[in-house]
C-alpha cells in the first residue's frame, strides 16, 4: 500500500463490542448514587462518547463535583472487570492483519482512557497491527476528540490531508473534519446510519475496510 494514508481507529463500538462492560459499570455508578438506573436503549448511546458528558447526560447535570464521583464509582468496577467484558468484532483482526501486510500505519484514536485502551488492545492480540494508542488521560485531557486526534498529528508527524479516521459514532465524525482528515463510518457499532451521514464512506462489515480505503486513495 504504498502511498497509503495513516489509519486512525476508535475502539469500542469499531474494533471492540464493550457494551457489557460499559453499560455494566454505567449501572453500578448509578447505584452508588442512588440515582434512577438507565435502560440498555438509553446505555447503548453511551459507548463512545466521553464517559463525563455521559455522566452529565445521565445525571442531568453539569456539576463537575457530581460527575467526577461518578466517573470515580464506574472506574471502581471497570478497572477492575468491566474492561474484560468485551470481545474483537468478528473479522475485525483478519482486515488489521490484511490492511498492515498492504502497508498502511494504523493507530487507536479513542476518548476511552488511554490506560484501558492499551490493556484492551493487548489483552485481545491487537496491539501488534499499531504503531501506537492513543486515549483521553484520566483526568480528562483529550477526553474531546478533535483535540485527542489534532494531538495524535501533530506527535506522529500525520498529515492530516491524507489521515483517515475510522469510527462508529458521530464524534469521529466530526473530529476527522475539525482536523482536515476524511472519515469512514462503519456500521457494525453503535451510531446509526443517519448519524454517520457525513463520513466519505461506509462499511457494512470489517471485511470491506481494505477495499474501501483502496478506493479513496484512488
Amino acid at each position: 500500500m504504498s502511498g497509503s494514508p495513516d489509519l486512525l481507529f476508535d475502539l469500542d463500538g469499531t474494533l471492540t463490542d464493550n457494551f457489557a462492560g460499559i453499560a455494566a459499570s454505567i449501572r453500578h455508578a448509578l447505584a452508588c448514587l442512588n440515582a434512577p438506573p438507565a435502560d440498555d436503549c438509553d446505555l447503548r448511546t453511551c459507548v463512545g462518547p466521553p464517559l463525563r458528558a455521559t455522566f452529565a447526560r445521565l445525571l442531568a447535570t453539569a456539576d463537575p463535583t457530581a460527575i467526577e464521583r461518578a466517573v470515580a464509582h464506574y472506574r471502581e468496577r471497570f478497572a477492575d472487570t468491566g474492561w474484560r467484558e468485551n470481545t474483537p468484532y468478528p473479522g475485525v483482526g483478519a482486515a488489521l492483519a490484511r490492511l498492515q501486510a498492504d502497508g498502511a500505519r494504523m493507530f487507536v484514536c479513542t476518548a476511552k482512557p488511554q490506560v484501558y485502551a492499551e490493556r484492551i488492545v493487548a489483552h485481545f492480540s491487537l496491539r501488534p497491527y499499531f504503531a501506537c494508542v492513543y486515549g483521553a488521560d484520566l483526568a480528562g485531557r483529550f477526553d474531546d476528540k478533535a483535540a485527542l486526534m489534532a494531538h495524535l498529528i501533530e506527535r506522529e508527524g500525520v498529515t492530516a490531508a491524507s489521515a483517515i479516521m475510522i469510527g462508529d459514532r458521530s464524534h469521529d465524525i466530526r473530529a476527522a473534519r475539525a482536523n482536515g482528515a476524511r472519515a469512514v463510518a462503519v456500521l457494525w457499532g453503535y451510531g446509526t446510519a443517519d448519524e454517520l451521514a457525513g463520513a466519505d464512506a461506509t462499511a457494512r462489515e470489517p471485511a470491506e475496510l481494505p477495499g474501501i480505503l483502496a478506493g479513496l486513495r484512488a
